[in-house]
């Protein structure tokens, strides 16, 4: 299935803003649709294109791009290989998983100054320093982050172009929806958490409506990264790490403990491989702001960090991993809000993917409280202009937001605005606004 996909209209700008004068890189985790949306692209808005896959070409192809001396050579046998006829400035040429051939990547430059051809190159862990470390970085190539299907990409994949348009005037005039209608678009974000937003998944649903294949399709993506992170750390830590978000973030600790999901390993021995896993994508980290103001990534602590899953589709998989598949039962009553309370942690993870495909970096804050015994925790702080939104994520008990409350007291001067995520209506009390889930990408 070919889905709709913001980032589209992104390559579309790219296109016909920069003509040329760059190539664009899209970089993001494995299975979320770099490649399909570039063929897609390609196909639509070019007389031609070339897509080489540098998991499958021959060896002949991959070393077309040791020798960039002489391009029109390399432009006669790609034509001859792929059986393509190239049209200056009117076809593309697609480098798909340009990470496994860095040379073809160095090779940007001169092909982007030769200006016959447009380039759009795909990749994942691109940042790897054993793929980068021999090779020019080439200036000319642009970078598009590409994160899981967010939201409303899902609305639209399930037919609804409407409501995310809609709900919006309702977020920006501050309309309150109804129960009834609240009940119902909570089920409907709900099935977003349970499906997630990895293209395959959500076909999965569509074809046969069973969330047990849904779940199938969404272990084998884990496996995919589980090699992924057997690549870039031997020691298997990373892998160990990635199991480990849900019942991280279950220990209601304040931070990710390293420790205790690596059998013993000290921080500082995984900053690597801590950072390997960050720029993979398949992670999302929100790290703890010292001062939490609007220069909070000057004030970033490394070494306090909360890790997410960036699919919370594939975080309910990882939390359910014990079993042989997840049971339909458990999911049918995850769709119906009636497991136990400590699954609040799948909304809590949801939040964060919404943030960041919004665009957000991810951060968080905690204090003590005045007995010293506790600490207050302020689930999300997103910089507005010159001031924070201090953000609390409840799935029941909204009544009760005392870290909210205390972070407003002590730093009411550096507030814009204050809200606390639900599964209830929207509605304004004081300064504080209620606002259900699926509103979140409007922040």
């Amino acid at each position: 299935m070919i889905f709709r996909r913001k980032i589209y209209d992104e390559l579309l700008r790219w296109k016909q803003t920069d003509e040329g004068r760059t190539a664009i890189l899209i970089q993001g985790a494995r299975r979320v649709g770099k490649s399909t949306v570039a063929e897609q692209f390609a196909k639509n808005e070019y007389e031609s294109y070339i897509l080489v896959d540098f998991g499958a070409c021959s060896a002949e192809v991959r070393a077309l791009f040791n020798d960039v001396s002489n391009l029109d050579r390399i432009f006669m046998r790609l034509q001859l290989e792929y059986g393509v006829e190239l049209k200056r400035r009117k076809s593309v040429i697609i480098f798909d998983e340009v990470q496994l051939a860095p040379k073809a990547r160095q090779a940007i430059k001169y092909l982007v100054k030769d200006g016959r051809y447009d380039y759009i190159e795909t990749g994942s862990l691109i940042s790897i320093r054993k793929n980068v470390k021999d090779i020019l970085i080439p200036s000319e190539e642009l970078k598009l982050h590409m994160h899981p299907m967010d939201y409303e990409e899902f609305k639209w994949a399930l037919g609804d172009t409407a409501s995310m348009l809609l709900l919006h005037t309702c977020f920006q005039d501050r309309i309150s929806l109804g129960d009834d209608t609240n009940r119902k678009l909570m089920r409907d974000f709900r099935l977003y958490m349970l499906i997630g937003g990895m293209p395959q998944a959500v076909a999965a649903y569509l074809e046969s409506n069973n969330l047990e294949k849904v779940d199938g399709v969404k272990r084998t993506i884990i496996t995919l990264y589980e090699d992924d992170f057997n690549k870039i750390d031997p020691s298997g830590n990373a892998s160990k790490m990635f199991h480990q978000i849900p019942a991280q973030l279950t220990g209601n600790a304040n931070r990710y403990l390293t420790w205790s999901a690596t059998n013993g390993t000290r921080l500082a021995d995984l900053t690597e491989t801590i950072s390997e896993m960050k720029e993979s994508m398949v992670v999302n980290m929100a790290y703890h702001a010292s001062d939490p103001s609007a220069g909070m990534a000057l004030h970033l602590d490394l070494e306090k960090y909360k890790m997410f899953a960036a699919d919370t589709g594939l975080f309910v998989t990882l939390a359910f991993w014990d079993k042989q598949f997840t049971d339909n039962t458990i999911y049918q009553k995850l769709l119906s809000d009636k497991l136990s309370a400590d699954l609040g942690y799948v909304y809590e993870n949801a939040i964060a993917q919404m943030l960041k495909a919004a665009g957000h970096e991810l951060y968080y804050y905690t204090f003590p409280t005045d007995s010293g015994r506790h600490n207050y925790e302020v689930d999300f702080l997103i910089a507005d202009g010159d001031k924070v939104n201090p953000i609390e994520v409840k799935s029941s008990g909204y009544k009760a937001h005392a870290s909210l409350d205390a972070f407003s007291s002590k730093y009411s001067a550096r507030i814009k605005h204050k809200y606390l995520i639900y599964t209830k209506d929207l509605r304004k009390e004081g300064e504080l606004t209620y606002l259900p889930a699926y509103m979140t990408p409007f922040l």
